[in-house]
């Protein structure tokens, strides 16, 4: 197992600047405001050959301070309870706040190691005066960095790694290549306030992110890693994505962007629905992103207990979401309650089907044989007077099923006949349960499907008939010439 490094400090001293830097990434939000970081980040980190795990944490305040000061306070000390080691980070433009030495008291009780930087240190004149005020705190060696511009921060790892456990860092062959049973990343998308936080905590068995009944409270995209019955889910609680008109904030845009960004990487999507608040259109829209960027999708109407049921059954409530949402017919429906658990257990099981079909691959036989069948039973319309042949067809990819067709018209395809092949697919295969793609190639040639089926038994039909009487007008032909030349012979 990796050894966990935690960095902790007050708001705004450059603690997600510097992971980021460490882990070569852009996974945590950064701004200049304080507070933007409110749950704990993780990601792997390596350097000189050691592997560790970094952990983000939000910035250390009193409980009367702020809105959330308490509840990421409580998820700083869950990730100092949990790190090896410990890194506290001061701001050497700001100097030394009291807060600073409540922290560093906190940190001596734990017993572990920590180390002590002072970052936005930029210039020599910077690193050589300005910092003894730092030095009443009792610490020995203080690292002089600048997170955002990388000054420093090599010898400092150099010297973490130094007390680290020998994790080394797996070579390419030996990370585990991607396959039906690799772990299933999970996207928690939905508008401001509808319980994604709530639902991940859920999911997770413990409170792992902040939840708050203020909209908003959600910033970054938090990963969080669940093992279920030998399977590994990795969900990603995100930002809520509030209708473009109303976002004005800078950070907002960019949690919002880290969302939609979520659903590009992920299997599955669960789209959260307030119950209580009904469908709005920012919800179909939300479920109109997972449908673009292709990942299978699970509605959850949250809040179901919040539900008055004599006026709005479930089964009307999810009949009512399949007509304002039909574009994704596919995606399974499950009213639940975060706050309470209600029917939560459906979830992975829920999942798990959903993922099996969008990892499906069919053999090119099999997808012959259906569009052949399906182009017997009902033939595209004609391009200019012309038949629209279908050569051949086969799977081209998964997550999701992409299918393409080799046809000799690929432009005069109706999209409703597009429609009629994509649902004969689902039906036979079948992929009831997952986006499925298809496209079509041009393609030339004499023969449009090689198998044995009533299509193309029709066809081979067609041109036996043909060819036997255009033998028989040949032997016709023939057999009059012959008669001719004799009678010229004996003419002669």
């Amino acid at each position: 197992m990796k050894p966990v490094v935690a960095l902790v400090g007050r708001p705004n001293v450059g603690k997600s600047t510097l992971f980021n830097r460490i882990t070569k990434s852009r996974q945590a939000l950064v701004d200049d405001m304080p507070g933007v970081t409110r749950d704990r980040q993780y990601a792997d980190a390596q350097w000189e050959d050691k592997a560790f795990t970094l952990v983000d944490t939000g910035g250390f305040l009193s409980a009367d301070d702020d809105y959330f000061a308490s509840q990421i306070k409580e998820q700083l000390l869950r990730a100092v309870d949990q790190a090896d080691v410990l890194v506290f980070i001061m701001d050497g433009r700001a100097g030394l706040s009291p807060y600073d030495r409540d922290l560093a008291d906190l940190l001596r009780r734990t017993e572990k190691p920590v180390f002590y930087l002072i970052n936005k240190v930029e210039s020599l004149h910077r690193q050589e005066d300005g910092l003894g005020e730092f030095y009443t705190l009792g610490v020995d060696r203080f690292y002089k960095v600048s997170a955002e511009h990388g000054l420093g921060v090599g010898d400092f790892l150099s010297d973490l790694v130094a007390l680290l456990p020998d994790v080394p860092v797996p070579l390419e062959s030996d990370e585990p290549e991607e396959d039906d049973n690799g772990p299933i990343r999970i996207a928690i998308i939905g508008r401001p306030n509808v319980g994604k936080s709530s639902l991940a905590n859920r999911l997770f068995g413990e409170k792992r992110v902040v939840v708050n009944d203020k909209a908003g409270t959600t910033r970054d995209a938090i990963e969080l890693s669940v093992n279920r019955k030998g399977r590994e889910f990795i969900l990603k609680d995100t930002a809520g994505i509030r209708r473009k008109g109303k976002v004005s904030d800078k950070l907002e845009k960019f949690s919002i962007l880290k969302a939609l960004d979520s659903m590009e990487d992920c299997d599955v999507a669960l789209i959260l629905i307030d119950c209580s608040e009904g469908i709005t259109d920012q919800d179909i829209t939300i479920a109109g992103y997972a449908e673009k960027r292709g990942c299978g999708a699970i509605f959850l109407l949250n809040k179901w207990d919040l539900v008055d049921k004599s006026e709005k059954g479930q089964q009307a409530f999810i009949k009512e979401l399949r007509q304002e949402a039909r574009f994704l017919a596919f995606a399974p429906a499950i009213t639940i309650s975060a706050k309470t658990g209600q029917r939560c257990h459906r979830i992975f099981d829920e999942v798990e089907k959903v993922y099996k079909q969008y990892c499906h691959r069919t053999n090119t036989g099999m997808v012959n044989r259906i569009i052949e069948d399906a182009v017997y039973r009902d033939e595209p319309s004609l391009h200019k007077g012309r038949r629209i042949k279908f050569f051949y067809a086969s799977q081209v990819a998964v997550k999701p099923p992409t299918f393409v067709c080799f046809v000799n018209y690929p432009d005069a395809v109706h999209f409703s006949y597009k429609r009629y092949l994509v649902n004969q697919l689902r039906q036979m295969i079948p992929l009831t349960l997952t986006p499925v793609k298809l496209y079509f190639r041009e393609k030339t040639g004499k023969i449009e499907f090689s198998g044995n089926t009533k299509a193309f038994r029709r066809i081979q039909e067609k041109k036996k008939k043909v060819m036997t009487k255009r033998g028989k007008q040949r032997k016709e032909q023939s057999r009059k010439k012959r008669e001719r030349d004799q009678k010229n012979a004996l003419l002669k």
